[in-house]
């Protein structure tokens, strides 16, 4: 092994592996056993304690965004153990608790991450799309995307935060939310329910959801929301701010009607179907606005968990051991899981 520290790993594991993209109906991932990896000099190698499971895996299964690695291992919201330290790597040990998160690496030298925009890196890389990610027992991230993790939440509670919170985050950042001010929230799964808590926490937001599910409703309400409705209703009043955390891009004209002048609509997700052709006076006049949402940097990601620790926040989770990660990504396709899916291995 090219590791400088490393503990005894079993020379082989058990994974999942998109084997050929399609509908999730038709299995297109599947259960392999697959040497366990090494980590490179730059690298840990981490036993995965918890994965969650994030509708960015859905669209990588399903072939919605396209393949970057054959046979891909997906999963980017891993929380584990370090059992195993590269040579060239000098702040972390093994036994350490650390995250592995969507973003892998950047190049460093591009305009983008020299203004601090790495999200933008048109060289960068990601976990579970171009690297094997935390569907399985081992994974490995080089350690200077690795996070380091708030104490106060299990490993279960806190894969969520690495994707799902962590976008959410960047989302409500994008949107532009002041202190006090109306956000609205279409759909309400993984991402938002955090969302909501922190706009709540940290900024006393007046929340206003809108999500097809009836349990996700009775959540929404749970978790402070002021008004809940079905996806695509108007609030009962105008909205400063909103996110559509939905891959449905016939909801973009209904959160642009729902703002009031100045609003901005937040595109949180990394696919999203076709937008309908937009009215100009009604949906975008008044200085309305959207703004995508393109991964994260490091540094929102650092400032999120900041926050998770400040704010402790309600991680709603329903797990899955890891034999069943096909049946986890196929209830989240049918809008059946509740809060965030996660992946525990040897429950």
């Amino acid at each position: 092994m090219t590791a400088g520290k490393v503990t005894t790993v079993p020379s082989s594991m058990q994974a999942w592996q998109v084997f050929v993209p399609g509908p999730i109906a038709g299995r297109p991932l599947r259960p392999v056993e697959r040497p366990t990896p090494e980590p490179s000099p730059d690298e840990l190698l981490v036993r995965v304690r918890a994965c969650g499971v994030c509708r960015t895996d859905l669209h990588v299964t399903e072939g919605d965004l396209p393949v970057h690695r054959a046979g891909v291992v997906p999963g980017h919201e891993v929380v584990g153990e370090v059992v195993g330290v590269g040579a060239a790597v000098a702040d972390h040990r093994v036994g350490d608790r650390v995250g592995i998160a969507w973003l892998r690496r950047t190049c460093g030298q591009c305009p983008y991450c020299r203004r601090g925009a790495e999200n933008l890196c048109p060289n960068s890389a990601y976990t579970g799309w171009d690297a094997d990610g935390g569907y399985a027992e081992y994974a490995t991230v080089p350690a200077d995307y690795a996070y380091r993790l708030p104490d106060g939440y299990s490993d279960a509670e806190l894969a969520p935060l690495l994707c799902a919170g962590i976008i959410g985050y960047r989302a409500l950042r994008r949107s532009g939310l002041q202190p006090g001010g109306r956000l609205g929230i279409y759909g309400f799964g993984a991402s938002a329910h955090l969302t909501a808590q922190l706009a709540v926490a940290a900024l006393e937001a007046r929340v206003f959801v809108m999500t097809r599910s009836a349990a996700a409703r009775g959540l929404a309400r749970a978790l402070g929301a002021e008004w809940v409705g079905g996806a695509a209703d108007e609030p009962p009043e105008k909205l400063d701010a909103a996110i559509n955390f939905t891959p449905a891009g016939d909801l973009v004209p209904v959160a642009l009607r729902a703002l009031d002048r100045g609003g901005v609509l937040a595109i949180a997700g990394i696919h999203l179907s076709d937008v309908p052709a937009l009215h100009y006076e009604t949906e975008l006049f008044y200085e309305r606005e959207i703004r995508s949402v393109t991964a994260n940097t490091r540094a929102d990601g650092r400032e999120f968990l900041t926050l998770a620790a400040r704010h402790r926040l309600a991680v709603t989770t329903t797990p899955y051991p890891l034999g069943a990660a096909d049946r986890a990504l196929a209830d989240l396709a049918g809008d059946r899981v509740n809060g965030a899916a996660v992946l525990v291995p040897g429950s």
